[in-house]
């Protein structure tokens, strides 16, 4: 039995979409969201037209988490060798007053798993990739790492008590761990394998009654195509490298022409979920070129109501 029901909803039409020009003017994708003194604060990367650089970070405010206006100029660009082609894929987390991002740095051949952190979301101080070696072959190289989903409280019990962890992987998905949220460790065996083609972390982990729950991403065969899907894991609260459960069937997958069609085909790609109003607003790339929004509630089965209060 699953342990959850989803009931999300996607908007129809994108709430971010490239513009007429600027950095943002070929794509805006793949975006981190939080809440900060009553505003949805996005990071969204960004590509322009005519540039090779795969990655800038555009910010974009909303009161309702719907209608966007965005900066003029971004706000996390490519600095240093590990990500001189570009910064990508934010996911943010809030843990005391310091807002801790982890992306992607790109140098054109390897991508490395990065930290960044920031006070007011605008100013961000970089830390360099989190993992100086990582073993596992990906595209052909060696110290490949991507996509990190950080839980935003400390491992009460268990193995890891008192440490962070985190949820990283663009192929399999590994568990990290840390005492400060800048220096990481990692085990060497996968905690989720793909049953498709690969499996990536979405939004920062949830810590619930039941266990751990992360949003993931799926990329599947359909006949001749890959599709990305959006999914769901629930892990062990005592130990987060035991896997509980996952969806059998996705949240939601690509339907509509700007998530089948776009800089890449049939791609829904989760990475950011705020509460607000008693809804969950879940934001995910469609086709690597729109920021698309989905809305609704996950209930516990059989109860009717929220799993707790997020």
């Amino acid at each position: 039995m699953n342990p959850f029901e989803f009931h999300f909803k996607k908007f129809p039409n994108p709430v971010l979409s490239p513009s007429d020009g600027g950095f943002d003017s070929k794509n805006t994708y793949n975006p981190a969201v939080v809440m900060h003194r009553g505003t949805f604060v996005m990071l969204y990367r960004a590509e322009a037209k005519g540039e090779r650089t795969t990655g800038r970070m555009g910010l974009a405010l909303s009161t309702d988490g719907v209608n966007f206006i965005r900066h003029p100029e971004p706000v996390v660009e490519p600095e240093y060798s590990w990500e001189k082609v570009g910064v990508e894929d934010p996911r943010i987390v809030k843990v005391g007053k310091t807002y801790y991002m982890t992306y992607t740095g790109y140098d054109g051949k390897t991508a490395r798993l990065c930290m960044a952190t920031s006070k007011n979301l605008l100013s961000w101080k970089k830390y360099g990739p989190v993992f100086e070696e990582f073993p596992f072959e990906k595209n052909g190289k060696l110290n490949w790492t991507k996509s990190g989903a950080i839980l935003a409280e400390r491992m009460k019990s268990g193995p890891f008590k008192g440490r962070y962890i985190m949820y990283f992987g663009d192929s399999n998905i590994w568990l990290a761990y840390s005492k400060d949220l800048l220096h990481w460790e990692y085990e060497a065996e996968p905690v989720l394998t793909p049953r498709g083609y690969l499996v990536e972390p979405g939004p920062p982990p949830l810590m619930l009654d039941d266990g751990i729950l992360l949003i993931h991403n799926e990329e599947f065969w359909r006949g001749k195509d890959l599709v990305y899907t959006v999914q769901a894991t629930l892990f062990d609260s005592n130990d987060p490298r035991k896997l509980l459960w996952r969806t059998e069937r996705p949240l939601f997958e690509p339907e509509f022409e700007w998530e089948l069609r776009g800089w890449v085909n049939n791609v829904v790609f989760a990475e950011a979920m705020v509460e607000h109003g008693g809804k969950l607003y879940l934001y995910y790339g469609g086709a690597d070129r729109y920021v698309g929004l989905a809305h609704g509630r996950i209930l516990k089965e059989g109860r009717g109501k929220l799993s707790q209060e997020l």
